[in-house]
């Protein structure tokens, strides 16, 4: 009824106040972080390009570098929102940014996606070095101060696994998610986790992916370990991927059980999860086929340590869907 509501005039409810150091206090708040080796940084003398996408990142991204004591270069960094080219941060999308690399003689490229949660690297030679292996270095980085539980989800390389277990932490999966991550980062109480397309989670900061403190953390890495970004990929744990989608048959579901029950002949030996489509994980990789929840397509992710043996499994495994 009436009587349970207290209306009030449209101008009266709340209170409206502005701010405008958001950036600033976030970006001090990086900076401030243990894993963040801000002497080690400055004294490496890093020239770093920056592909912001004209999008959020063009504000704090560059800004943080500078005062990591970086040489920062910007393309795209105008903050208008209009894209020069394709946002998602992935390899095909990078070669302004590797050219900028090249042109002005940096250590490193850095492009985040528009709302800079996400950060892909291009080495000095123009290179992107895969937006997974973001993660990959910032566990690296992370586990070797600090020992703890690690959280990646179902679609992440297998080199982030690696890597932590080799540190020392225990692995565990979360669907794909930003929200099913850091729950399950809450859960098992880990120190460093994210997703493979470029997403660091580190709690220290906060719950939630973030590229200005994958930037940092990358950068500390770089600078502790004395190695040029080449260099450290070369001692990472070598996977060849393949990350495909197409239309979704309207028997997906059909085909994915009949798949599941055909999987031995194309991989071995394997262990499945049913968590987020099918994950099938073998000695030499893993293939995950998992419909979106965005739109009307599924995804196919296929991991190997053979480049032959992921692309001939990519094929099989799209054929057998798209027949």
């Amino acid at each position: 009824t009436d009587d349970d509501f207290a209306y009030k005039p449209t101008d009266k409810l709340g209170k409206i106040g502005s701010e405008t150091d958001w950036i600033d206090k976030h970006i001090n708040r990086v900076l401030k972080l243990k894993a963040v080796n801000r002497r080690k940084i400055k004294k490496a003398k890093l020239t770093v390009v920056v592909d912001a996408i004209n999008g959020a990142g063009s504000f704090a991204l560059p800004p943080l570098l500078e005062k990591l004591g970086v040489k920062v270069k910007q393309i795209n960094c105008e903050g208008t929102g209009k894209f020069v080219h394709e946002p998602e941060p992935v390899a095909e999308n990078l070669g302004q940014l590797g050219r900028a690399v090249k042109k002005h003689k940096a250590e490193l490229g850095m492009a985040c996606d528009p709302d800079a949660d996400r950060l892909a690297l291009v080495d000095a030679k123009g290179r992107p070095i895969g937006e997974e292996l973001t993660l990959t270095i910032a566990v690296r980085h992370v586990l070797n101060k600090t020992k703890g539980n690690a959280v990646i989800n179902l679609s992440t390389s297998r080199a982030t696994a690696d890597m932590a277990r080799e540190l020392g932490a225990k692995v565990y999966y979360a669907q794909v998610g930003e929200a099913n991550v850091v729950q399950t980062m809450r859960q098992r109480k880990a120190v460093i986790g994210g997703e493979g397309n470029g997403g660091v989670i580190y709690p220290e900061s906060h719950a939630g992916r973030d590229a200005l403190v994958a930037a940092a953390l990358v950068l500390s890495c770089l600078a502790e370990e004395h190695t040029s970004l080449k260099d450290l990929v070369e001692t990472l744990p070598k996977y060849y991927t393949i990350k495909a989608k197409a239309e979704l048959p309207s028997d997906f579901s059909t085909r994915l059980k009949d798949f599941s029950r055909k999987a031995s002949d194309l991989i071995g030996k394997h262990k499945v999860d049913k968590r987020d489509g099918l994950r099938f994980d073998f000695e030499h990789g893993w293939v995950q086929i998992r419909s979106s929840n965005t739109e009307p397509i599924f995804r196919l992710i296929v991991e190997t340590d053979s480049d032959q043996l992921t692309k001939q499994l990519s094929h099989d495994v799209m054929a057998h869907f798209k027949s």
